[in-house]
């Protein structure tokens, strides 16, 4: 069976001249079930990319092709990227909104001699499964590390530690333990959940009884995300003066209508807010927000999309059209340009996207939305998890 898929894969790629006037690129993420969201984030982001830049590099045109896989399911992903390669001839497959969705296709890029460019699943070992693959989004340890400074600065030094039991949310754990008693704090209790987990109530009470000053949580984005938050100020946690700290999948932006005035004053880190203050995020959101329709459903998995498929012109401009993955990715090493978020970087060594990281908060504009409110900036992250992956 393993010859039989190596030699379909072989003759995709001979057979990748038919391509040559049209490079299709392969997306695989969540467009329909719970996180359908974030699919339709995806699809704005690239959606925009067209609208402000054009579907064409130099005479080839890019045609995407998108592949649905509604919840994390690492089986499905690798066959449905495996079918991208073989039956529909891809050069560059991108998305995956899972890390397992995203590792389970690592090993299919070396043969089939197709980069992969990851515009959202966060955790740091995916650049490490193959020398193919690309970040555009971010990862739990760039994002989860600032907090624990902010954290400490004020005041707080007792923190339980609450995450969803998979990479991310292990990465995460990891991230603020290392960073916040780093700064002389300390984690009195650290908690892992099952991803299927959404009564937070009990989560809620032993966060209570733990004595800590401080939940740092970290869940995938989405529905959870939104319960966690929820659960939080209903079981009196937030009135009792116990502070919330976390990435911004807390406070994405497509929830904050939801948490209405029980989110206000949250602090998060986090790479991108929709209220970025910048001509290029401006151009972006208005692009963005007419793609997906209901500018209030905008979020992160846009930007991460949008500064993908940026990479990926770079990559076929690079190559002339022509399929050669080894030559695509060396071309966009050390690549920088100023996205929506801010001056970013694509690290010539690892492969993944330096970045500012903001902490925001939580409130009201002067047209009573809320927003996440840049309150301080930490310039030009790296990953410090690609350090712990290397352990």
């Amino acid at each position: 069976m393993k010859r039989l898929v190596a030699a379909a894969i072989a003759a995709a790629v001979l057979s990748s001249a038919a391509y040559a006037d049209t490079i299709k690129v392969g997306v695989v993420g969540p467009f329909s079930g719970p996180f359908a969201l974030q699919g339709k984030n995806f699809k704005a982001g690239i959606d925009a990319y067209f609208a402000i830049n054009g579907n064409k590099v130099g005479d080839d045109e890019i045609e995407v092709i998108y592949r649905d896989v509604p919840q994390a399911d690492p089986a499905q992903s690798k066959a449905l990227a495996q079918e991208l390669v073989v039956r529909e001839g891809v050069q560059y497959l991108a998305g995956f909104y899972f890390t397992p969705d995203a590792m389970a296709a690592t090993p299919l890029l070396e043969q089939a001699n197709v980069p992969m460019v990851i515009m959202n699943a966060a955790t740091s070992a995916i650049v490490t499964a193959s020398p193919y693959v690309v970040r555009t989004s971010f990862t739990t340890w760039q994002t989860s590390s600032p907090i624990a400074k902010v954290a400490k600065d004020g005041g707080v030094t007792k923190v339980i530690s609450v995450v969803s039991d998979y990479g991310p949310g292990i990465d995460a754990e990891n991230a603020f333990k290392t960073a916040f008693e780093k700064e002389g704090g300390t984690v009195v209790e650290a908690i892992r959940m099952p991803l299927s987990t959404n009564d937070f109530s009990p989560i809620m009470q032993r966060v209570r009884d733990s004595g800590a000053e401080a939940i740092f949580a970290f869940l995938p984005s989405g529905p959870t995300t939104l319960g966690f938050v929820k659960a939080f100020n209903e079981n009196g946690l937030k009135g009792a003066g116990i502070k919330f700290f976390g990435p911004g999948d807390f406070t994405q932006e497509s929830d904050l209508p939801a948490l209405g005035d029980a989110g206000l004053g949250l602090q998060t880190t986090f790479h991108y807010s929709v209220s970025h203050d910048s001509p290029e995020n401006k151009t972006f959101v208005e692009a963005a927000a007419k793609a997906i329709g209901n500018p209030a459903e905008l979020s992160f998995p846009s930007v991460g999309a949008f500064d993908g498929m940026y990479v990926i012109s770079k990559m076929i401009e690079a190559t002339g059209g022509e399929q050669d993955a080894e030559k695509a990715v060396e071309a966009v090493k050390g690549l920088s340009w100023t996205s929506p978020r801010g001056p970013v970087t694509i690290d010539p060594e690892s492969r993944h996207i330096t970045q500012n990281i903001y902490l925001r908060e939580v409130v009201k504009d002067a047209d009573g939305k809320y927003i996440n409110k840049e309150v301080q900036t930490f310039e030009k992250q790296g990953d410090p998890g690609l350090a712990f992956v290397k352990k």
